[in-house]
């Protein structure tokens, strides 16, 4: 794609889907863009973008492609197991209920399993809040489904029993756990944060922006915790200069917030 072309396709996408691609790494997104076009049979964008503007169904595929939603069901379990074992019990330990934000939860997976383990410390009045800027997601996030077969494959069999159920060879979050998330639309490049939160859960989101946008967002991160709390991240991704954001590590994929 010419960067002439590419000029002209971020200024159409944010009048379309209010996503500002100049936040994202230009090559990926190059890419990406590319091999939608090509599936989509389309000539050329601007033939692409009437028929976005004709059909709303075409449209929210769009910008559900572009927000790039892959998730699961306690994803890297081993990481989830240090949050169960270490991580909450030591938050607990500082207060009883905690602030809790899965920012860009996608279809609502991270969001119930830090609902999950948060149930599972038996201690209720936790303020979950998981938010994401695809609306598309958030509609699945906040039905509780329907999950596959795959999503759930890192949960064990007592928690898909307590906290799923089955219909159709499809699994839904049960109503009590549901109740439990707040969900709301967010987008992290534009809008302001919450604060005082003891944990904020942002896996394998920050990876496809540039390095200017992911040192802001690590700030505001690093701001929105109160002091004490814990910021988890990818497996993969480790965040630049922690240390003069006041963020020490605490093992892989673990920041806290200096006391």
């Amino acid at each position: 794609m010419e960067s002439l072309e590419y000029s002209y396709v971020r200024r159409e996408v944010l009048k379309l889907t209010g996503v500002d691609l100049n936040g994202y790494k230009g090559a990926q997104m190059q890419r990406r863009l590319d091999a939608y076009l090509q599936r989509t049979g389309q000539h050329s964008w601007v033939r692409l973008f009437q028929l976005l503007r004709r059909d709303s169904t075409q449209l929210a595929h769009f910008r559900a492609y572009l927000t790039i939603n892959v998730s699961a069901f306690m994803r890297d379990p081993e990481k989830y197991d240090y949050l169960r074992e270490h991580i909450l019990p030591m938050l607990l330990h500082a207060r009883r209920r905690l602030r809790v934000w899965s920012a860009g939860c996608s279809h609502g997976q991270e969001a119930y399993s830090l609902a999950m383990l948060l149930a599972e410390g038996g201690v209720t009045g936790h303020r979950l809040l998981a938010t994401d800027l695809d609306e598309g997601a958030l509609a699945i996030a906040m039905a509780g489904g329907p999950y596959s077969a795959a999503d759930i494959a890192h949960l064990s069999a007592g928690q898909v029993v307590r906290y799923l159920e089955q219909r159709d060879e499809k699994y839904w979050v049960q109503p009590t756990l549901r109740r439990s998330v707040q969900f709301s639309t967010h987008n992290l490049l534009a809008d302001p944060f919450e604060s005082n939160f003891d944990l904020i859960v942002c896996r394998n989101v920050v990876i496809y922006f540039t390095a200017e946008k992911k040192a802001q967002l690590y700030a505001h991160f690093a701001e929105a915790l109160r002091p004490g709390g814990v910021l988890f991240v990818g497996a993969t991704e480790v965040v630049p200069k922690a240390i003069s954001l006041a963020l020490e590590p605490l093992g892989l994929s673990f920041y806290q917030r200096r006391l």
